[in-house]
């Protein structure tokens, strides 16, 4: 019989003809995967050298990796003087990520491929105060529509971008249960109910963090080494990238400068009191009622809601009133950053929300007052720009921190050798938790039949 066949032994894909690897392999195993799926190392010569691995060690770890299927090897190189050599892929569609963005009155949800590239995403409006039980259950029925549309969908993990930041430094592999993130989320087990629903590991993120790693890795944040992200809307904070990864501090809170106080005239308050999109449609429904914007006073005379896209689109007609409440908003949230920025020396600064993007009067006001506050060093080479994302940034950067903690070498060496991250210890943990309390309270944590 070839010695090139495979068997299926203990969970574990193997040649026939020789042992199976043994699981002091693991480590090689993660850094060669690693290197390949970062394209660190294209062809088996460049992972022997990054390595420090002899030919034949590398050599088996590459069979092990190929009948796993998260490499390939079918594709030839150019070839320098010699044989063109074989290159070594990552095999991406080997699996399937599933990605949600819940925003304060939308959903969006997708899938990606296991580089984190998004392949398919959908969007539709949603109240998040509704129960996080019927929440839930739309999320699942999304889900498994997308799942659906996968022409073999092997899911390796689910990633969901969420409004409020998330209590954890980063030392946890993935989500164990479901976090107080929002009001009402301590009492139903969101995290658990879609580990019983779909049998893959769950990680939690903040909007601002999913959307500034969707930057980083898919928008204008590309090649940059430090990037200072900032979203603009009833809620205002910031995410911070360094070396390519998310920094995320000692409890996941990092850039919650929207608590930040701030001062106009007499009045004192939060950053996102005093420049927020409430706080733009506020003082949008004062100017219309005083009759200081006529735009605004002809929207309040139909009967129309003013908000602060309303303000942003009077701004943009030469409403001179909506100009200024846009301003100072712009002043305001540039103050606060020119102060990160002083600190952190960020190339970048990257700011989104719908009013950020659709409107030229809040980002160049913020410009004016980060480059008039900054020291000449850190201005110098300082890019102020908006988002180039939109509405993907959130899912795109779900699939990063999803592909990141999937292939952590924390994470990556206790499932390699199966093949699928349902394989690792703590996993298989977590799901017997989740069937022991399913049992102690008469099922009580069973997904929603949808």
């Amino acid at each position: 019989m070839p010695t090139t066949a495979t068997a299926q032994t203990d969970g574990y894909p193997r040649r026939k003809g020789r042992p199976r690897v043994s699981e002091t392999a693991a480590p090689s195993l993660v850094d060669i995967l690693n290197l390949v799926r970062t394209e660190q190392a294209t062809t088996r010569q460049e992972i022997e050298r990054h390595s420090e691995l002899g030919r034949a060690v590398v050599a088996d770890r590459l069979g092990t990796l190929g009948e796993l299927g998260l490499i390939d090897e079918s594709e030839l190189g150019t070839p320098t003087g010699g044989r063109a050599p074989r290159l070594v892929r990552f095999a991406a569609d080997r699996g399937r990520i599933l990605v949600a963005t819940l925003d304060q009155t939308a959903i969006g949800v997708g899938v990606a491929d296991l580089a984190g590239s998004l392949l398919m995403e959908h969007h539709e409006a949603a109240e998040l105060a509704q129960p996080v039980s019927a929440l839930a259950e739309r999320l699942i029925t999304l889900f498994r529509w997308i799942l659906e549309r996968q022409a073999d969908p092997q899911l390796y993990g689910i990633s969901i971008s969420v409004p409020g930041a998330v209590p954890d430094g980063g030392e946890a592999l993935f989500q164990r249960s479901t976090p107080g993130v929002l009001p009402g989320w301590e009492s139903f087990p969101l995290v658990e109910t879609l580990i019983a629903a779909f049998d893959a590991p769950v990680w939690l993120r903040s909007s601002v963090e999913t959307m500034t790693m969707g930057e980083l890795h898919a928008g204008a944040g590309g090649g940059r080494n430090t990037m200072l992200f900032v979203k603009v809307g009833k809620r205002i904070g910031a995410g911070l990238a360094n070396d390519g990864a998310l920094f995320r501090g000692a409890q996941g809170a990092v850039g919650l400068i929207g608590s930040v106080p701030v001062t106009v005239g007499d009045r004192t308050g939060t950053l996102e009191a005093m420049a927020g999109s409430d706080h733009i449609a506020q003082d949008g429904k004062v100017a219309a009622e005083h009759g200081a914007s006529p735009i605004l006073a002809e929207h309040m005379r139909r009967g129309s809601e003013i908000t602060a896209l309303e303000v942003a689109q009077a701004a943009q007609m030469g409403d001179a009133a909506a100009i200024d409440i846009l301003a100072q908003s712009g002043r305001l949230i540039g103050q606060v950053v020119a102060t990160l920025a002083n600190m952190l020396n960020p190339a970048l600064i990257v700011l989104s929300g719908s009013i950020a993007q659709t409107n030229d009067i809040l980002l160049a006001a913020a410009r004016e007052a980060i480059y008039g506050a900054c020291h000449p060093l850190v201005s110098r080479d300082l890019q102020i720009i908006r988002s180039q994302m939109g509405s993907s940034s959130g899912l795109v950067g779900a699939a990063i921190v999803a592909t990141e903690g999937l292939f952590a070498p924390a994470m990556l060496r206790d499932w390699i050798m199966a093949g699928r991250p349902q394989a690792h210890p703590l996993f298989q943990q977590v799901k017997d938790e989740i069937a022991r309390r399913k049992t102690m309270e008469g099922n009580s944590l069973r997904p929603p039949d949808v």
